[in-house]
């Protein structure tokens, strides 16, 4: 399994220089709790920073900022941004998140391109439908047992 399989590939995105209103916006419309800080190069978006709501609650509104309406995304995002390739596998995409503890990640192609975010909340997704599954098989077994056995 690869972090390119799973993670969401419709990536809501700002530019460092965007206010904290408008990113706080854009994550009210889209319904995300993070956007990926991006600049344009060769006419790919590339991902420089993350911004997430909880950026915003620690650093500007605990704060009481008087100066919100003017401070920028860049002001305020993260910039020890951790990318995965969309080839890597899953599991060390999740042991990296944990080590880090970060919640999610941008998935980059091979010349650094955003391509999708990977979030915790994708893994458990996944893996509460897999478990699903196997619960169905097993109910599916258990029943099939005990009509042979009557």
């Amino acid at each position: 399994m690869k972090a390119g399989d799973f993670c969401t590939r419709e990536v809501v995105i700002t530019g460092k220089d965007s206010t904290i209103v408008e990113a706080a916006r854009l994550m009210r419309d889209y319904h995300v709790g993070d956007l990926v800080v991006t600049e344009e190069r060769d006419g790919e978006q590339i991902p420089i920073g993350i911004l997430t709501d909880r950026d915003i609650v620690v650093e500007v509104v605990a704060r009481e900022s008087d100066y919100l309406r003017s401070l920028a995304v860049g002001d305020i995002m993260s910039t020890e941004l951790v990318t995965v390739r969309e080839n890597d596998s899953l599991s060390d995409t999740l042991k990296r998140m944990c080590a880090l503890g970060i919640r999610r990640v941008p998935v980059v192609n091979n010349r650094g391109a955003l391509v999708g975010i990977l979030s915790v909340d994708d893994l458990v997704e996944q893996v509460c439908e897999e478990l699903t599954d196997i619960t169905r098989l097993i109910a599916w077994q258990q029943k099939r047992e005990k009509q042979e056995r009557t």
